[in-house]
This record gives structure tokens, sequence and C-alpha cells, in this order.
């Protein structure tokens, strides 16, 4: 079993055998355990679980979404991503005389005068992203979930902080700085959150690549390398530098406070490499270490069998994950246009996995 999937089973394995009951706000009751890291070395492969099927394009639509800055269900919903479909949904039976929405347009006015307010409060959860699907309106108002983390991320209140940039061109201008961090925990905008951020925070690390990984990269380039005599790491620094090679590596550590360990976890773990992948390329790195440093690690009451199935599974080798840029004729930078980025960029290849394990999502 690859190094990815035996962390994980034996992450849920330590659940099952150690974890305490405890109540939780959906009311589903949880075991939980306090405090578990889980390392991976991007080196094995993209970190996709094997042990069941994860659904790729899925993560990636989300993570699309994060780093566009957008906090409104429709471009998930028009791209068949439904993660947050019950969040929104549960906001919007929960506050249904809420006249919120776009305040100074022209429009507004005459369609609040107009709108049958009992009709938002009997549709089904179907029926409500239906609506989010065909009415650009009721989607503006009700598909919104308010400074969650795209906001925090690109828009950080005060100020317009624009962070994951700020990260960017530090990575490029001052790469050993200790202060390579992107947060979205924003006491000051909790409230108006539909969910307070789980994964709150990720810091990044960049290191020299050493003599016999830099030595190995020209090697393995389009053009090859070979040199008779030895030399130093500062002349193979200069030689990739030439050939538009990384000479650094970087790494990768989020910390999450609650960890729903069946079906968040996976997609977590597959969305923090694939961020670390889509960073690398923007700064010209290796990805190196992926980290997650996990507090509340909890199973839900109702994903226990789930979980043993799961741990019974002898899991796969890891995929590889190729980004292919938008044919626009010139290399682009993904963070400066991400509005061309789609999901067909990034495709995972020599995914092998076990089936697909059904487990309902607790709001």
């Amino acid at each position: 079993m690859n190094k990815l999937d035996q962390q994980y089973t034996d992450l849920l394995q330590t659940i099952l055998e150690h974890g305490v009951d405890k109540k939780d706000r959906t009311g589903t009751g949880t075991k939980s355990i306090f405090g578990y890291t889980i390392r991976h070395n991007m080196k094995d492969g993209f970190p996709l679980l094997t042990t069941k099927k994860m659904p790729f394009k899925t993560i990636v639509t989300e993570l699309l979404w994060f780093l566009r800055g957008d906090t409104n269900i429709k471009f998930l919903v028009d791209n068949n991503c439904h993660i947050w479909d019950g969040d929104a949904y549960k906001n919007y039976v929960n506050t249904p005389f809420n006249l919120g929405g776009p305040k100074g347009k022209d429009d507004v006015a005459d369609y609040e005068l107009i709108r049958d307010i009992t009709s938002y409060v009997d549709l089904t959860q179907e029926e409500f992203i239906e609506r989010i699907k065909t009415d650009r309106m009721f989607a503006f108002e009700w598909g919104e979930l308010g400074p969650i983390y795209g906001a925090q991320w690109r828009r950080w209140f005060p100020g317009g902080k624009d962070q994951i940039q700020n990260l960017i061109n530090e990575l490029k201008t001052n790469p050993d700085s200790r202060r390579l961090m992107v947060n979205a925990w924003n006491v000051g905008e909790l409230d108006q959150m539909v969910l307070p951020p789980c994964h709150y925070g990720f810091q990044v690390y960049t290191r020299e690549l050493n003599f016999y990984e830099l030595r190995n990269k020209l090697r393995n380039s389009k053009e090859g390398w070979f040199a008779e005599t030895a030399v130093t790491v500062k002349e193979l620094q200069e030689e990739c530098t030439k050939r538009g090679i990384p000479t650094r590596a970087i790494s990768l550590m989020w910390n999450q406070r609650s960890v729903d360990t069946f079906l968040g976890l996976p997609f977590n773990i597959a969305s923090y490499g694939l961020l670390l992948e889509i960073i690398a390329k923007e700064v010209n790195m290796v990805p190196d270490q992926l980290i997650g440093n996990l507090g509340d690690v909890h199973l839900y009451s109702n994903h226990i069998e789930q979980a043993k199935e799961q741990i019974a599974r002898e899991g796969f080798d890891l995929p590889t994950l190729n980004m292919w840029e938008p044919a626009i004729g010139k290399e682009i930078s993904i963070i400066d246009n991400l509005h061309i980025w789609s999901t067909n960029c990034f495709i995972i290849e020599n995914y092998q996995s076990h089936p697909t394990i059904k487990a309902p999502l607790n709001n």
C-alpha cells in the first residue's frame, strides 16, 4: 500500500480504537481524538487516496473557486460541484425573511416587492439548487455564503489584502521568509460566514535543491546535461537558471481545527496538494512536502461502518498530476488568469482506486 493511504487508514483505525464519544453541532455524534499530523512527500505521487474513488474534478472546482475569491455557490453549481449546497440551503431555510441582496441596483426594489416569500421557504434542496442555476437574482442573494475562504484569501477585510498574491510576490523576492502564510480565520467576520473555516490557514517553506537534485534536474531536462568534471552547487544553479529549471523546493503545511475524517479529510489532502502544485508552478519551484496539522479529528457516528470497510482495503500506487495551460500561445500566470483556467487543465493520470464508499454529509 502507498504511504498516504496507509497513514489515512491508520488514522481511521486510531479514531475507532481511541476516539471518545462527543456531541457536535449537527446532532449526529462523533468519535473524536485531538491532534494528529499527516505528512506526504510529493515525489511519491499526487495525494489522491486510492482506497476509495475520489472525485478529482470536484476537488479542482472548489479550489479554483477559492482562488478566484468567489463566495457564491453559483460557480460551483454551474460546474457540477455540490460540496457547499447543504450549507447554502441551510442558511436559506433558517433566514426565509432576510431581504438582503444586491442593494443599490435599479431592479432590486421591484424584485423584492414582487417575489413570493412563501415559495422561498417551501423549496426543497433540489429545487433550491435548480433555482440557483436558472435565476440570476435568486443566486445573487441566496447563493452567497458570506466571507469564507475565497474572501479571506483574496480580499481580507479590513484593507482588502490579497493574501495569495502577496504570498506569490514574497516567494519570488524573499523565499527564505518565515512569514509565508495565508490565514482564513478572520475573527471580525466569523459571524458573517455560513460556516467558520475548518482549515483555517496554511504556511509554505522553501529550500535550495541540493547538489544531487540539481544535477538530476539537468540530466533529465529536454536538452540533457553531462559534466565530466565535478562542478559546484553554484555552477549547477546557474546552469539550471539559464534553462528555466527550478533551483528550489517548496513545501506546504495547513492547519485544520475540525476534521470530518471520512468525507472531508481526503478532499482537504488532495486540495492542498493541488494548491502546492499550483503555487510551485507559479514560482518555478519543485513541490516537496505536504503536511496537515489536524485538531479535532473525528468520525461521525453514521460513518463508522464505512471507515471499517475502507480500512480493510489495500491501496494502489498513487497517480500523477499534469497541468495543461490554456491554449493561448504563451505561458501564463495561473493566479493572474484564473478566469481562463478550468478543471480540464488539471489531469490525473494512472489513477487506480477501489470503488466509492457512500456516506451522508452532516451539515
